[in-house]
Order: structure tokens, then C-alpha cells, then sequence
């Protein structure tokens, strides 16, 4: 799990002729990586919610979002400002433009986090499917995902952030494999909105490992130039 105190380097090297400038993209880094230990917190809080049955933590869900949509909008804003009103160097632009590409995909992961606990809630009064289990451990292996992208960006770690790809290829395998399942099931006992509602499970999963994958592509592109 990503927490604020593991930082071990900024990923902004500053300009010591422009000190405001540096502080201002020093305050947005900070910024992008508090707003990335909330995603990672609801993350947490719609898995229990959907495998532990916690409807807790799925109603704490809606105001947490809320707070990172506030973040969201206020670094993307804060970019845009910088970007348009000072003048700025490459690397100055490169770092900002992946903060507002960055801040993104961590807002659709708090996206997919809410949807979650919004399945979790609907599938609560059926009875516990046989392949919840396996859904569980592609949730983890999501939430390892996103963990490691956080870091890799904290860290300005380019090798680990090109590193998350390797692990996507497991939770895309999961979710074909557990696709197929879902959608072959025969013999369906009642309603079939449980096969339904899971299936958008690991839907949501799927992207939310695509959106970790792209914060390690991004934290890559900050650290190379290259895409």
C-alpha cells in the first residue's frame, strides 16, 4: 500500500534562477501523489465492500470520490495555469502534462471504485457465487497494480513504472478467463442479475489495471521523454 510517507524523491528536479515556479510544481507533485493515496484508498474500500460484504465501507464510497474529483480538477486547473501564463521549459511541460494525464486515469480508477461498491451493494441479498474467490484475487492483483505505479511515481522509478505491464497481462488473463465462466454459466438458479452484476465486476477491474498501467507508462514518459 502507497502511503505519502514513502516518498524517497520529487519527480521535479528545480530551476534555482525561477523558485516560484519550483514550488509550484513541487506543490502539484505533492498534490498528484496525495490524490493517489485516496484512489488507493477507495480502491481498498470497494473490495471489502464487494468481498467481505462491508456496505460501510461501500456508503463511504460516494463522499471519498467527491474529494478526489476536487483534486482532479483543481491540479488539472493548476497545469493549465502554469502552462499558459509563465513561460516554461521542456522538461517543465513534459511534468505537467503528465500530471494532468496521470490525474486522470486516478480519477476513472475512484470512478471504477464507486461502481464497485455500487455492484456490491446490488449483490448483496444473493447468496455468495462460487467464483468470488478468483474475483478477489484479481482484485488484488489490480490493487498490487496500482500500489506499484504510485510508488514507481514517487520514486521516479522508470524500470518499475514499465514493469506494471507485465503484471496487467495476469488481471487481462483473470478477466477472460472469468468471463467465460460468467457468461457460460449454465443452469442458473432464479434471477441472473449475480452473473450480471459480476461480470461488470470484473469489468471494472480490468480498466482500473489499465489505468494503473497507464501511471507507469506516464511515469516513464516524465523520466525519458519517450512514449
Amino acid at each position: 500500500m502507497f502511503e505519502m510517507t514513502s516518498v524517497k524523491a520529487l519527480i521535479y528536479s528545480p530551476d534555482p534562477d525561477r523558485p516560484e515556479l519550483a514550488r509550484e510544481i513541487r506543490r502539484l507533485e505533492r498534490d498528484v501523489l496525495r490524490m493517489g493515496a485516496l484512489v488507493e484508498k477507495s480502491f481498498r474500500l470497494s473490495h471489502q465492500a464487494l468481498f467481505i460484504r462491508n456496505l460501510t465501507a461501500a456508503e463511504e464510497l460516494p463522499l471519498l470520490d467527491k474529494h478526489i474529483d476536487r483534486f482532479y480538477k483543481q491540479i488539472e486547473s493548476d497545469c493549465t495555469i502554469i502552462m499558459t501564463l509563465q513561460p516554461i521549459t521542456a522538461q517543465d511541460l513534459r511534468c505537467l502534462s503528465a500530471f494532468m494525464q496521470l490525474v486522470r486515469d486516478l480519477e476513472r480508477i475512484g470512478d471504477y471504485a464507486k461502481d464497485i461498491a455500487e455492484i456490491a451493494i446490488k449483490l448483496f441479498p444473493y447468496p455468495v457465487h462460487p467464483s468470488l474467490p478468483e474475483i478477489a484475487l484479481m482484485s488484488h492483483h489490480a490493487q498490487a497494480m496500482l500500489a506499484t505505479s504510485l510508488v514507481a511515481l514517487a520514486d521516479l522509478d522508470e524500470i518499475g513504472g514499465r514493469s506494471i505491464k507485465r503484471l496487467d497481462d495476469t488481471v487481462d488473463n483473470a478477466y477472460e478467463r472469468l468471463y467465460q465462466t460468467l457468461a457460460h454459466q449454465r443452469d442458473v438458479p432464479g434471477v441472473v442479475e449475480p452473473i450480471l452484476l459480476l461480470v461488470l465486476a470484473i469489468r471494472c477491474l480490468e480498466r482500473m489495471a489499465d489505468h494503473a498501467t497507464n501511471i507507469g507508462q506516464r511515469v516513464a514518459y516524465i523520466v525519458t521523454g519517450h512514449r
